[in-house]
């Protein structure tokens, strides 16, 4: 059993449920080590929706601050966020590490921008065309070095696609860029807690996809485990313990640490 997670979800998000320290309990009754916080970051000019306003991002980070001493020699804990990557926002990531003194970014990107100007989402992809747009801002985002790991890399197969050349070169872009820059990439356990459907490769979960994952098998990318989880009793629940073991059927070795 892994003993650690670095991607919690709050009810600072509004789509999530349980305080700081409901979480950190629950980590504490499940043998954790360490436990990261990374709800989805606000942005200072603009709300994408599904995250904290941005006049609460204060506040989410000094009560983890206030947990840290009760908590101290017992369960470690991390102030984070997950994020997408714009290009204009390169100076408020450098804010938030140097500024703020965050523990680290965990790139989660469910917008970007495409080619033509305008903000996509993954998960609402139209082709797959649009899946080669997100490995290719995957991989700006890679490059800069701001993010401690890519979250759900492969969430674009919540589409339902052919795998084609696209689909294929997306996730080659990806992997590739992992490991020529390092990156940890993490097999998210919340595309196990949704409904298996029939997709043109199968009966399946949205994600972790195979297809991926034996991929970054053969590149010795760091991989890590990640609960992704939106109630505290999610932390430690089935679907991240099935996450482990899948992770060793594709062929990966996940760490425990992401420092």
């Amino acid at each position: 059993m892994m003993t650690n997670n670095f991607h919690t979800h709050t009810f600072r998000c509004l789509h999530a449920y349980g305080t700081e320290r409901e979480y950190a309990l629950e980590a504490l009754c499940n043998g954790m080590e360490q436990l990261g916080f990374s709800d989805h970051a606000p942005f200072p000019d603009h709300d994408f929706g599904y995250r904290m306003p941005y006049s609460e991002l204060g506040e989410y980070l000094s009560a983890i601050d206030r947990l840290r001493p009760e908590f101290d020699g017992r369960v470690k804990l991390f102030k984070g966020l997950e994020i997408e990557f714009h290009q204009k926002y390169i100076d408020y990531y450098k804010y938030l590490l140097e500024e703020l003194e965050l523990d680290y970014l965990a790139l989660g990107e469910h917008m970007y921008f495409g080619s033509d100007g305008e903000l996509k989402n993954i998960v609402l992809a139209s082709s797959s065309d649009d899946c080669l747009e997100y490995a290719e801002n995957v991989c700006r985002a890679v490059e800069t070095g701001y993010f401690r790991f890519v979250a759900h890399p492969d969430i674009m197969f919540i589409n339902s696609f052919d795998i084609d050349k696209n689909i294929e070169e997306a996730c080659r872009m990806i992997t590739d860029c992992a490991a020529k820059n390092d990156m940890i990439l993490e097999l998210n356990a919340n595309g196990y807690r949704r409904q298996r459907k029939l997709y043109p490769d199968g009966i399946r979960y949205p994600y972790p996809h195979s297809f991926f994952w034996k991929m970054a098998a053969e590149k010795n990318i760091r991989v890590i485990v990640g609960s992704d989880c939106h109630a505290p009793a999610q932390l430690c629940d089935d679907s991240f313990v099935y996450a482990i073991r899948q992770a060793k059927k594709f062929g990966l070795e996940p760490i425990n640490s992401i420092f």
